[in-house]
């Protein structure tokens, strides 16, 4: 069975790893929400003039400084522009300089790969480009929470059991259905050779365009992904695609969100090359992502041949149903969280 939260304190994480991040009045209460709350947490929202929001199992509600959770607005603290500021000297530890490459991308990750994300006034370069961000005036602060063994019950769907390898694999799901996580539990198990009895560990190269998967800080990896994985952190996932198939051979490639005209070539480039890939896209379904040209041309190519479709009806990671090449349903989830 997967392990969700089984074992893990989630008070402690917060404690440890999120609070640090926090002005004192905020910081104090997230600490006295409810331990129910905790455990369940997903993401916490600063906004400037605005009150304290906290998404958690599915529901979202407003923060007051005790540490109560409302439906309604008005009843959460409401943001100063000093804590704007106090938490971006927190996240940044007063070094903006330094994280200048992050900033322009709008994110952060913080110590046990927690993902923050920031907005505020974009500042543009001479080409219309994002240079930086300014007036920052919003924090979404994303918990990061492994679900181990999530792919072990779609192990033999995505084997090929003649050639004992894998199905070249998409992940197709709206934002916050699990698809990260279970990108990260097949890079970990594939690497280990844990999948599946018929598949022996392989070298996985991943490309984290955005450091969600792997959520590198400082250098190192906060989540783990199995021995034999190496991972090409912050870089476009086309380009870094075909740097892992040119300077470290891996059996699989796994990479996240794919839709640009570019990544579409660059999985043909790798499968070309007798590589498996296994990426996700933003969708609702598979009729929907057929629809869009870049990836209805991997669709019409056969690129993949295994589509699983997910949603988050009975919590992240809840899988509706699995597709062949063609498209044809092969088996049913029925919003089971396998």
């Amino acid at each position: 069975m997967p392990e969700i939260l089984a074992g893990t304190d989630w008070s402690r994480i917060i404690r440890e790893q999120i609070a640090p991040v926090l002005p004192s009045r905020l910081r104090q209460a997230i600490l006295l929400l409810p331990q129910d709350v905790l455990e369940r947490l997903e993401e916490i929202r600063i906004r400037l003039s605005r009150p304290l929001m906290i998404c958690y199992g599915g529901r979202d509600g407003f923060v007051s400084t005790e540490g109560r959770v409302h439906a309604d607005p008005a009843q959460g603290c409401v943001i100063g522009e000093e804590e704007i500021h106090q938490t971006l000297n927190l996240l940044t530890k007063s070094s903006l300089y330094a994280l200048e490459e992050e900033l322009r991308r709008g994110y952060l990750t913080i110590a046990g790969g927690h993902r923050v994300g920031i907005a505020g006034r974009a500042l543009l370069d001479g080409q219309g480009q994002v240079r930086g961000l300014k007036e920052i005036a919003t924090f979404n602060i994303r918990i990061a929470r492994d679900i181990r063994g999530a792919a072990h019950p779609l192990a033999s769907l995505l084997i090929e059991p003649a050639a004992s390898r894998l199905h070249n694999t998409l992940l197709i799901s709206p934002p916050q259905c699990g698809k990260t996580t279970l990108l990260r539990d097949l890079a970990r198990q594939i690497s280990s050779g844990t999948l599946h009895p018929n598949l022996a560990g392989l070298k996985v190269g991943i490309v984290d365009e955005r450091s969600e998967i792997a959520a590198t800080w400082r250098g190192v990896p906060q989540h783990d992904l199995g021995p034999r994985t190496d991972i090409l952190d912050a870089c476009p996932k086309a380009e870094g695609m075909l740097m892992m198939i040119r300077s470290l051979s891996p059996h699989v490639l796994i990479t996240d969100e794919i839709g640009r005209p570019e990544d579409s070539q660059a999985v043909m480039e790798a499968i070309h090359a007798g590589v498996g890939v296994i990426a996700t896209a933003h969708g609702f379904g598979l009729q929907e992502v057929r629809r869009r040209r870049e990836l209805r041309e991997l669709f019409e190519m056969g690129a993949f041949t295994r589509y699983i479709v997910l949603s988050r009806r009975r919590g992240p990671c809840t899988v509706e149903g699995v597709h062949d090449r063609t498209g044809e349903r092969i088996a049913v989830g029925e919003g089971a969280r396998w």
